[in-house]
């Protein structure tokens, strides 16, 4: 509900995966596919992150922050401890991933995606082990990461394979605004 007027909203069951890493990886990190660099955005505009966040999580059911109001996450991305990374290939986005160092010893990889001109040229998992570095780099005690049955169906394996494992998993209901017009796949609807 908002302002007392009752808002149209769709039931959406998921399973999510907490995970963390609790040390850097030791192996070399893949290279980047050429053509790739990745930019870290020391304050981003509300519009360039919500262009992001909606491209890169339009098919994943991503809305939380599509309803967050423009003010609240001008502060949110006005953070230091809120770091912003941009994959340019061949200098257009081609993905982000944020990280939030807010924590006492712990930096959440909050979003991790590619936009979906990207997926499927085989940048994911070098892409992925920047962030981890970039997230180790900050010099925490742990890493972590969530992911859910409405995210890619490579995402958990791909976390696997890059080094942490599950925590806990909880199954959990959200009430994502109808007027999102977000398409959920129909094993997610309750």
């Amino acid at each position: 509900m908002h302002a007392g007027i009752n808002q149209a909203a769709i039931r959406v069951a998921v399973t999510v995966t907490f995970l963390r890493m609790d040390q850097a990886p030791a192996d070399p990190a893949p290279p980047l596919p050429e053509g790739s660099r990745i930019v870290r955005l020391p304050r981003p505009t509300v519009s360039f992150y919500r262009y992001l966040y909606d491209t890169v999580g339009g098919a994943y059911v991503w809305w939380l922050r599509r309803v967050t109001p423009d003010e609240q996450l001008a502060a949110l991305l006005a953070d230091p401890a809120i770091g912003i990374h941009v994959l340019y290939q061949d200098d257009e986005p081609a993905g982000f991933f944020e990280l939030d160092a807010r924590g006492r010893g712990a930096v959440n990889l909050s979003y991790f995606g590619l936009l979906p001109h990207a997926v499927g040229q085989r940048a994911g998992r070098a892409f992925l082990r920047t962030a981890v570095d970039a997230a180790w780099a900050l010099g925490p005690r742990l890493v972590t990461v969530n992911t859910c049955t409405a995210d890619h169906p490579r995402a958990l394996t791909t976390y696997l394979r890059t080094g942490f494992r599950p925590v806990r998993t909880v199954r959990e209901i959200w009430d994502v605004p109808a007027r999102l017009g977000l398409p959920i796949p129909d094993h997610l609807r309750v």
